[in-house]
């Protein structure tokens, strides 16, 4: 699996994470549980975030 394929996947799964469970705490600790760097799981966050609102302005 390419790395954008993967990071594709984690992203979806955060964000359906997210959109049930909406504390930016827990959705920072399932991405470290992913494996991934604190600036990396702190990028996940943003991007998840801007996503959900998107969804939600909807």
């Amino acid at each position: 699996m390419k790395s954008d394929e993967k990071r594709s996947h984690r992203l979806n799964y955060l964000l359906k994470y997210y959109l049930t469970n909406p504390k930016e705490y827990d959705l920072y600790q399932r991405a470290k549980q992913l494996g991934v760097s604190d600036s990396t799981a702190k990028d996940y966050i943003r991007t998840v975030i801007i996503q959900a609102k998107k969804i939600y302005s909807r």
